[in-house]
């Protein structure tokens, strides 16, 4: 693994980290849609973060852990898709909403906004470690070019 594999891994998590509050965002601004498109209400939406591999790049292990099996080498993570919550949307009682049933009653989204912001520090706190990942990643690098040139 090379110097810039390291720095495209962290690059990696802080684009998926970056897509995930882009997802928590647009929750937070839908929690008080009764209605879409659809005419249902809106329903949660959560970023789907896989591993990345390299495809044909195979390493064996070198040393006293070797093995007999050869191991995928992994480059990061990415955004496999979104995904809606299944969970049901909150009946709300307000009879003088527009979208009210006959009862009083309103579907509203199934979007929890104390969830969300804890979603929205976890993933703005994961995108700051990947960019002190990078940092110390520079840094070495100029160390070594540092003790190179000496």
């Amino acid at each position: 693994m090379g110097f810039f594999d390291s720095v495209d891994i962290s690059a990696s998590g802080m684009t998926a980290e970056r897509f995930k509050m882009d997802v928590i965002a647009q929750n937070i601004a839908n929690v008080n849609t009764s209605k879409t498109v659809s005419g249902e209400p809106y329903r949660r939406h959560m970023a789907i973060v896989t591993p990345d591999y390299n495809e044909q790049k195979f390493v064996v292990p070198v040393g006293e852990f070797d093995s007999e099996e050869p191991k995928l080498q992994g480059k990061g993570v990415k955004v496999s898709g979104v995904a809606t919550d299944p969970s049901d949307a909150k009946r709300v009682y307000d009879p003088s909403h527009p979208d009210a049933d006959k009862d009083g009653y309103v579907l509203m989204p199934n979007v929890d906004i104390i969830t969300e912001m804890t979603s929205m520090i976890q993933a703005s706190r994961a995108y700051e470690a990947n960019a002190t990942a990078i940092e110390s990643a520079k840094g070495m690098a100029m160390k070594a070019l540092e003790m190179g040139s000496r």
